[in-house]
């Protein structure tokens, strides 16, 4: 059995135009006007909906243990909110421990998956180099995991040095590898971290206060000039600062080659949060962290201008109660990280396309066209297209609704967003030609969700 979805306003990258679509069994086979379906064909009437493919979050954490304990959403709860706010594939990031084999943490990933309802990808921290990780980097690129993540920041645990991430890019640009990195300057935040608790200053705020723009700035800088003195790409994730954006457009202007991703929490959310009274402001504990408010205008535009090519969302929930509050009396244990996989998609369609500051075509280009090929799956995934995998969102521009954690299908006791207006949410959702959220209501299987090993990875410009 086979679906004709018909009369949808169907958005690509690049253009918006009515169609229909003919699904049989997993692909897409057909796109045109007035398409006929035969009798075993069931059709959907898109009327007034748009139709886009299906969302692709290339960076979030599920079932991470970090910071003395574990992110509260597994692969299947974190894909179920995943898959109902209209994203059908992620990119997870395998962390392996020092001293350990990567092939044995990709195998601990893989089998912590199986209960995905997503299809999913893997990125591979790297948290170390020597000559065993240098050996096994091929063995990793053969098992699809094309993309690997480097950390200037988290001094003391993972963060590496600036010879470790030359030899990285070296050898993984050998491989058709991309390498990513956490661009903050660890030193300065030790520093400023140190000062702190001796000052005795250990509330939420004190993390923000740590973690100043400088510190992305440098490193931003840094991560770029060892890229091209390896002659490799760059891939800079959860950009969160117009000063950071400042070293990209350098960068672009005498034709480097970095690609660089920001959260709808940059977008969005402003670091006038870490001063709410009684510990709140830990909810919103993350690094990088948020920003002054003036920073978002000039993010929107680094998008709009092509300097930010991916909307992701570092989703890495903790609850507040006792995950949180480990933090009170010490910033430092506090967990990094909040929910959004489950509402990146309706967040940037409300107040981003909604609000002008960006069209319905780049929209869908930042949350799955630009992932797809940047991360080796397209033109399997990131497209409507004969042949293209059946990831499909049907999206009622005038659905309405609020955010709210009691709502919510992250497992996590609090939402970043509480009370965020919503105008625009999907209605239904296929994962590969089946219903994973039809009619407003989830209805997708536990363990649907597919491995994607994916093709060479930096390859779009």
């Amino acid at each position: 059995m086979g679906y004709l979805i018909k009369n949808g306003n169907i958005v690509s990258s690049e253009y918006t135009y009515k169609g229909d679509i003919l699904i049989e069994g997993e692909k897409i086979v057909s796109i045109g006007k007035n398409l006929k379906a035969s009798k075993e064909t069931e059709i959907i009437d898109a009327q007034g909906k748009y139709v886009f493919p299906g969302g692709i979050d290339a960076h979030t954490h599920f079932e991470l243990p970090f910071m003395g304990t574990v992110s509260s959403d597994d692969f299947l709860t974190g894909t179920k909110a995943a898959v109902f706010g209209g994203t059908t594939t992620i990119i997870d990031f395998i962390i392996p421990q020092k001293g350990k084999s990567l092939l044995e943490a990709f195998t601990a990933w893989k089998d912590k998956a199986k209960k995905a309802v997503a299809d999913y990808g893997f990125h591979m921290a790297i948290v170390e180099y020597n000559d065993k990780i240098d050996k096994e980097i091929p063995k990793i690129v053969k098992e699809g995991v094309t993309s690997f993540k480097c950390f200037l920041a988290y001094k003391g645990s993972l963060q590496i040095d600036d010879a470790a991430l030359i030899c990285m890019l070296t050898t993984a640009g050998k491989y058709g590898a991309l390498v990513s990195v956490h661009a903050e300057n660890g030193d300065i935040i030790s520093f400023l971290t140190k000062r702190f608790l001796d000052e005795k200053k250990t509330d939420p705020v004190f993390h923000y206060r740590a973690h100043p723009e400088i510190a992305e700035e440098e490193a931003v800088h840094r991560a770029i000039s060892l890229a091209n003195f390896a002659k490799q790409p760059m891939y800079i994730v959860h950009l969160s600062s117009a000063a950071g954006l400042q070293k990209i457009k350098e960068a672009h202007a005498k034709g480097a080659k970095v690609y660089a991703e920001t959260c709808p929490q940059y977008l969005l959310l402003s670091s006038d949060l870490y001063s709410k009274p009684k510990f709140e402001g830990a909810k919103w504990v993350m690094s990088p962290p948020l920003r002054p408010k003036d920073n978002q205008d000039v993010l929107w535009d680094g998008i709009n201008k092509g300097y930010i090519q991916i909307v992701a969302t570092d989703h890495c929930p903790f609850n507040f109660k006792d995950q949180k509050e480990m933090g009170r009396g010490d910033f430092t244990k506090i967990p990094n990280g909040i929910a959004g996989v489950g509402d990146r998609i309706n967040l940037l369609y409300t107040y981003g396309v909604s609000k002008g500051k960006i069209s319905i075509n780049k929209f869908v280009d930042v949350i799955s066209t630009t992932p797809a090929k940047i991360f080796g799956l397209y033109p399997q995934k990131g497209c409507i297209m004969p042949g293209s995998d059946a990831d499909i969102v049907i999206f009622d521009p005038k659905l309405k609704g609020v955010i709210s954690a009691k709502k919510q299908m992250h497992n996590v006791d609090y939402s970043a967003y509480e009370g965020f207006k919503l105008k625009g949410m999907p209605t239904d959702v296929l994962l590969r030609g089946k219903f994973a959220v039809r009619n407003g209501k989830y209805v997708g299987e536990q363990g649907l969700g597919k491995y994607l090993p994916r093709g060479p990875s930096g390859k779009k410009f």
